[in-house]
């Protein structure tokens, strides 16, 4: 476990009598919640609300000097962000309608069950914790324009589509709740989740492990570790990766190949924060921040009977989905520029000129293995490659199709015609091929030397991409 204080903001526990702020205090702790202030004297709460941020308050109603009632009625006037949660000894109907229409978190009676004071508290540190990230999420909504661009120096980018996906992390990276990222193999689910650790600033490390085709045991020592003797061959402690990623981050990919046992193990641990080594009867805490990845529907697996629903809805708290490649067109240019850059440079070459007709081929493809599989391609290309232009042929092969060639006269015959008369489609195909060549793949720019508005091109260029989709 790590020494980082959790909540962000202290939790204030106010009550005249000391063993109760102990107990109150103890118990919280015990639960990693750690950050808590305590208050014996309810004359110092607006002193204590003056010089600190609080994320949530436990009062008692009768106290020396100043009632909790009065307290209250203070604190919902001057700080109305703040869940309060009263703890009283007197169980009184009115009491607590009066309470209630002040605007209180919870009532608890004392005696409190432990279970059910940790739910409370936690539910309310949650209920913070997205306020801030929708406050957040609205600034950045406002500005439109990322204040952490060098944590996203991995992901390569310029769609506006892909510009909001990064400024909802940005908005909730620094939060402690569990994060869902879904989307197709190789759209780079992994670098959006090294962001979000990124931007976090949590000091612990980042951990990743891929759990698709682990069983359950193998997923539990995995995870979780196990102690000495637990099984043969087990001579001494392990920690697991939960240990390791002790005060940082946990990303658990191919989410939803969990088998139905690991999916109820994962689900207690997101609840309680509690796992339990292989072959220990003592529960451990964990402080990592979790995400998990998909490229699977989990919506469907849930009707389906695969998933959990209720280990969905856990997960359903920060939900990004990264878009793929095809609905991206305005990253396909600055990837290909990116890409091979990083492998002139991998296999100690010049960068070689961009060949006419690349960025329109590329455009007409699907993408189903998305930003992995250009890459692969480029890589591909530039480790054939020997002088000057960069040959289209290792693209060809990887796309099962051919780039038509372009015309050479640049005389007023500009569309020269042969022996074989084209159709109306076939030559708009190649006027449009012809115009993205010629704007270096800008479809605004494209869509003026065509005349059209770059909405029309934009969706000629679906259809085209619809029709051309391999099988």
């Amino acid at each position: 476990m790590s020494d980082i204080l959790y909540p962000r903001n202290p939790v204030l526990i106010v009550d005249d009598e000391y063993y109760i702020l102990l107990n109150l205090s103890g118990i919280l702790k015990s639960t990693g919640i750690n950050n808590i202030i305590t208050c014996q004297d309810g004359r110092e709460v607006m002193n204590i609300f003056s010089r600190t941020e609080l994320d949530v308050v436990l009062l008692d109603l009768t106290m020396h000097h100043v009632s909790g009632q009065e307290l209250l009625q203070q604190i919902r006037e001057q700080y109305p962000q703040v869940p309060v949660v009263i703890i009283t000894g007197t169980s009184d109907v009115s009491t607590a309608v009066s309470c209630m229409k002040l605007g209180v978190f919870d009532y608890l009676v004392k005696t409190i069950e432990e279970s059910k004071l940790i739910a409370t508290v936690s539910r309310a540190i949650e209920t913070q914790e997205l306020r801030r990230e929708n406050i957040t999420l609205r600034n950045h909504l406002v500005r439109q324009d990322l204040e952490h661009s060098e944590d996203f120096a991995e992901i390569v980018f310029q769609d506006e589509r892909m510009k909001a996906v990064l400024l909802y992390v940005e908005s909730i990276a620094k939060g402690n709740q569990t994060v869902l990222i879904t989307g197709e193999t190789g759209v780079g689910k992994e670098l959006v989740a090294r962001a979000i650790h990124a931007i976090s600033a949590r000091q612990g490390e980042f951990v990743a492990v891929n759990v698709a085709g682990l069983d359950d045991t193998m997923l539990s020592d995995t995870l979780f570790g196990h102690a000495k003797g637990a099984f043969t061959g087990a001579s001494q402690d392990r920690k697991g990766l939960i240990g390791t990623a002790a005060g940082g981050t946990l990303f658990l990919d191919e989410i939803g190949d969990l088998e139905p046992k690991s999916q109820v193990k994962l689900l207690r641990l997101l609840e309680t924060r509690e796992y339990y080594p292989l072959g220990s009867d003592l529960a451990k805490r964990t402080d990592a921040r979790i995400i998990v990845a998909t490229n699977q529907d989990i919506r469907k697996a849930v009707l389906d009977g695969g998933f959990r629903r209720d280990l969905y809805y856990r997960l359903q708290t920060h939900h990004i989905h990264v878009p793929p490649l095809r609905d991206r067109p305005d990253d396909l240019n600055i990837l290909i520029e990116h890409y091979l850059q990083q492998a002139c440079q991998e296999y100690g070459k010049s960068l070689p000129e961009v060949p006419r007709g690349l960025y329109a081929l590329l455009r007409r493809y699907r993408f189903p293995g998305n930003v992995r599989e250009l890459r692969s391609m480029i890589f591909d290309a530039v480790s054939r490659h020997k002088t000057g232009e960069l040959s289209l042929h290792s693209f060809e092969q990887a796309l099962g199709t051919s780039v038509p060639v372009a015309p050479q006269s640049e005389d007023e015959n500009f569309l020269a015609i042969g022996d074989r008369f084209p159709t109306l489609k076939q030559a708009t195909d190649f006027l449009i091929e012809e115009a993205l060549c010629r704007s270096g793949g800008n479809q605004a720019k494209a869509a003026k030397l065509l005349g059209i508005s770059p909405p029309a091109l934009s969706r000629r260029l679906s259809r085209e991409g619809d029709s051309l989709q391999p099988s």
